[in-house]
């Protein structure tokens, strides 16, 4: 007799206690971009020993593909494994180890549930082969930092094969059990500016003397944004925020050199494409007046993710068929280069919710960030979902997944 096995929702239930585990070893091990080698090093580990077929990128970042090598249809989950500069205040048992990186963006949680519905799905490869069905599994290294990890994968032919990318980031403005879903544009483009004026320093008693270097970085910092805005149509909702910005280093001196660096955030895409020279133009124009020396370095970062109707109407069956609540979401101004991704093929990502129901609303980013791990779960039975979704024109159903 046959031994019937279970389908990849029951599988995951199975492995609840080993995802929150592998989890938390991750979020106490958090690397920065470009270093992911042990957060690499772990996941490509546990896949092998499941069978996957693993490729380790170089330097960092891992690829493994289950089902048939030549399928009818692809499907790619993606996550991003890489950590932020951040100390972390949460004190939590598994708090970071590491002296000032945190995952404070919850890629421990992305990678996690990716990795929970790979091993899952592990379980069903006489069904994906019988289906047709390739399934990819993308561990990226480097989405906190410009130009991102996105690039490597793309450029590495990875994207080359694929029919869909699904992809799911932790939202702690919305409660756990849920994901935000939207048509179309659902981040911002953002890129880089960094602004480097240099001038003829000297005393403070003195400044008609000097090229007063500071009080030209304060109006590059206070005019160039307003100017902008003045500059392009206001629906392109462009934002110019600067995180950093030095000159000096006593009271009493006029220092000879300056930095303000920041991002350009904008909903448009259009716009985004042609905005850098007029940064440099705004700029220029507003230190003119006291002779310093500007060098304007634009580095253009990510477009929008713009999501395809399918893919998301994909997630929202998923969502249906495993209990989740999908609402509708709207276009924030974070970036996310999965947008390149999504240059090559269509997809779709969805925000998970991590707040938990009546607690505290946290922000991304910050070292306080703290998930509610039942989204670990209900990401990886989304993701799962999703997959057989895809393809349920041709692929028998998972013998736990309802279909419609």
């Amino acid at each position: 007799m046959d031994t019937v096995r279970p389908g990849p929702q029951a599988a995951l239930t199975a492995l609840e206690p080993e995802l929150l585990a592998f989890r938390r070893d991750l979020h106490a091990h958090p690397e920065i971009s470009r270093r992911e080698r042990r957060t690499s090093a772990v996941v490509a580990d546990r896949l092998e020993a499941a069978g996957l077929r693993v490729h380790r990128l170089d330097g960092s970042g891992v690829i493994a593909d289950l089902g048939p090598t030549a399928p009818i249809h692809r499907v790619a989950l993606r996550a991003d494994i890489d950590a932020l500069p951040v100390v972390e205040r949460t004190g939590l048992p598994w708090s970071s180890t590491v002296d000032g990186i945190a995952h404070a963006c919850g890629h421990d949680v992305h990678t996690t549930v990716v990795l929970g519905a790979g091993l899952a799905l592990s379980t069903q490869v006489a069904a994906l082969e019988e289906a047709g069905l390739g399934v990819r599994l993308v561990f990226q290294p480097a989405e906190e930092v410009i130009p991102g990890g996105a690039h490597d994968i793309i450029e590495g032919g990875w994207f080359d094969d694929l029919d869909t990318v699904f992809a799911l980031h932790c939202d702690p403005a919305l409660d756990v059990g849920r994901v935000g879903l939207l048509v179309g544009p659902i981040t911002a483009a953002a890129d880089s500016v960094e602004v480097t004026l240099k001038g003829h320093g000297g005393h403070t008693s003195r400044p008609h003397l000097t090229q007063d270097l500071t009080y030209a970085l304060a109006k590059v910092v206070t005019d160039v944004p307003g100017a902008l805005a003045r500059r392009i149509d206001p629906r392109a909702g462009a934002a110019l925020v600067w995180g950093s910005v030095h000159a000096g280093g006593a009271p009493n001196v006029i220092p000879s050199t300056g930095t303000a660096s920041g991002t350009l955030r904008m909903l448009d895409a259009t716009i985004w494409r042609s905005v850098g020279p007029l940064v440099e133009e705004l700029v220029e124009a507003v230190v003119s007046p006291y002779a310093v020396t500007a060098e304007v370095t634009y580095t253009p970062g990510v477009p929008p993710v713009v999501n395809s109707p399918g893919p998301v109407d994909t997630l929202r069956r998923a969502a249906e068929a495993t209990g989740v609540v999908h609402t509708s979401t709207t276009q924030s101004l974070g970036g996310e280069d999965f947008a390149w991704y999504l240059t090559k093929v269509p997809g779709a990502m969805g925000r998970l919710g991590t707040r938990t129901p009546g607690g505290h609303t946290y922000d991304l980013h910050q070292g306080d960030l703290v998930v509610d791990e039942a989204a670990i779960l209900t990401g990886a039975r989304l993701l799962v979902a999703a997959v057989m979704g895809s393809r349920a024109a041709v692929m028998p159903p998972f013998p736990d997944v309802p279909t419609r």
